[in-house]
């Protein structure tokens, strides 16, 4: 997946955080709006480890070419 679709999903994260947190009128909003929050860490933090696997499958698959080569 490419990883604009983390950052959005980060970024509506953010701000369905701040809608519950100010806007809610649940008698928690303020807890719900603080756990949607900290989804937004984890959203890029998946974004970012899947990056990660990609560019390390691109160094294997470089490597088994070049040994192939040789």
């Amino acid at each position: 997946m490419k990883p604009i679709y983390y950052f959005l999903g980060a970024g509506i994260s953010i701000a369905l955080s701040i809608y519950l947190f100010v806007f809610a009128t649940s008698p928690n909003h303020e807890l719900a709006g603080i756990f949607v929050g900290l989804w937004a860490p984890t959203i890029i933090g998946i974004g970012v480890y899947n990056e990660l696997i990609s560019i390390y499958e691109e160094i294997v698959y470089q490597r088994k070419q070049r040994e192939n080569r040789d």
